[in-house]
């Protein structure tokens, strides 16, 4: 009876110091002591199947009324969100608070965005949709954007994988646009891929396996990407894209390396 008198006592003292603003992490303190079996044991669940892998050995779990809050630390974006996805997949959970940190190494945003722009241009070498990809990567504080076009939603999805997987990365932000499914736009894009990879002046690009002229094409339009030499090279292909049949409009898009990237 002694035990019972106190908590009720307890009950509205904490409740109004809550309500006054109580930091964050006392309220938490809180929360936690006040957890029921069922929030322990739900707790219990997560720990040893959702996150027992060693990718989340740095994270720690509390759960309060069915919402489990994740904080502590992992290597990658991608183990954040997977961690997100395995905890929401477990019965019982009601919603996820996602605090996990992302501790990648200290990277400038220049270093990282030209380490993951190189490394989205060889991601789908030798799936024949490489030249067809212009997908542009961009990045502040830590914080990626992906935007530009893909040749289909498959080619989106690994270039966001890439970008989640880099050690670095904080946050991936998804802007990609997936061209339209159009059998005329494929053999447009097969003709212009000729045209311009088989002109003298230009074939010698196709020896990197990345391609650097990226030709994206929607409902006939045809856009130029990449970087090229000289602007006799840029002048070339934009000339070579718009003899193909069927083409109404080419953009050209390319950058002179020699030049300052146009805004």
């Amino acid at each position: 009876m002694k035990v019972r008198r106190i908590i009720r006592n307890l009950v509205p003292v904490v409740a109004g110091f809550l309500l006054l603003g109580a930091p964050a992490t006392f309220s938490k303190h809180l929360i936690a002591a006040a957890q029921s079996p069922e929030d322990n044991n739900l707790r219990a669940e997560i720990m040893n199947k959702a996150l027992n892998k060693s990718q989340f050995k740095n994270v720690q779990v509390s759960v309060a009324n069915g919402v489990a809050n994740l904080t502590g630390t992992v290597d990658t974006f991608y183990w954040k969100q997977e961690a997100d996805k395995r905890v929401h997949r477990t019965k019982g959970v009601k919603a996820v608070d996602n605090e996990i940190e992302v501790a990648g190494p200290e990277i400038s945003d220049q270093q990282l965005g030209q380490k993951l722009a190189t490394a989205i241009a060889y991601d789908r070498v030798g799936y024949g949709t490489t030249p067809f990809n212009a997908i542009t990567v961009s990045v502040n504080n830590g914080v990626v954007t992906l935007g530009g076009t893909a040749y289909g939603p498959v080619d989106a999805d690994s270039a966001v994988a890439v970008a989640e997987n880099m050690k670095g990365v904080k946050d991936v932000i998804n802007n990609i646009s997936v061209d339209p499914v159009s059998p005329m736009d494929d053999q447009i894009r097969r003709a212009v891929y000729r045209a311009v990879y088989g002109f003298p002046s230009l074939n010698r690009y196709a020896i990197n396996p990345a391609q650097p002229i990226r030709i994206s094409v929607q409902n006939g339009n045809v856009t130029l990407f990449g970087v090229v030499d000289n602007q006799g090279d840029k002048d070339a292909a934009g000339i070579r894209a718009n003899t193909v049949p069927g083409v109404f409009k080419v953009t050209n898009d390319l950058q002179v390396a020699s030049q300052p990237q146009e805004k």
